[in-house]
């Protein structure tokens, strides 16, 4: 079944990236903020493909990933804010029992809470938001989301990168290692959020 998948996707994959392929380092730079915003795991695949390639250096391709993955979490954050003014948002929100849990956590441990979401596929998007919107303090989060982004975005660069030194898949694989890793991880979260539903409509 998840071969399926990742041939179906591929072609689409394929596209994007290739296209990317063609930028020139500037525009690259750029795109991958962007892309950032919109497929976070595209884009440090394919930043970290890049600079296997030598399409980007290696220190550009990882700050346009931190640029664009710490304010793509920022603008959550404020995202969550501006939801408040929502009346029925806010009295459905303060009565599900799992998102008093996570206030609970997120009032409770801060910082560790905060960092803990980037590692954990699922949550990133609803714990930044209830960042906001529970109005937690700003400097720190923007600390544990820093710290954390940096440590992310090196670690998963590092993996993807250190697959494209290797021989064989450059010689016989090449930018295609963009789809299929892509795939995977979309795969591994989609898996992760179900498992994330599930425990808060049980707990609910």
């Amino acid at each position: 079944m998840i071969l399926m998948f990742i041939i179906k996707q591929a072609p689409a994959l394929s596209y994007i990236t290739n296209t990317l392929l063609t930028f020139p380092p500037l525009t690259f730079f750029f795109a991958m903020i962007i892309l950032s915003y919109l497929f976070e795991d595209l884009a440090i695949v394919s930043a970290s493909v890049a600079a296997t390639q030598n399409v980007l250096p290696v220190y550009l391709a990882l700050l346009a990933l931190f640029i664009g993955i710490s304010t793509g979490d920022l603008a959550l954050y404020f995202l969550g804010r501006w939801s408040r003014k929502w009346e029925g948002l806010r009295r459905v929100i303060l009565k599900k029992t799992s998102l008093k849990i996570i206030k609970n956590k997120l009032k409770t441990n801060t910082f560790s809470a905060l960092f803990l979401i980037r590692f954990i596929p699922g949550l990133r998007f609803i714990g930044f938001c209830l960042s906001g919107f529970f109005r937690l303090n700003l400097k720190t989060f923007l600390s544990a989301v820093l710290l954390s982004t940096a440590c992310w975005t090196v670690l998963m660069f590092t993996l993807v990168y250190q697959l494209g030194e290797i021989d064989w898949i450059q010689k016989n694989i090449s930018w295609g290692l963009i789809p299929i890793l892509c795939t995977l991880l979309f795969f591994f979260h989609r898996i992760a959020s179900e498992k994330i539903r599930e425990k808060t409509r049980r707990a609910d």
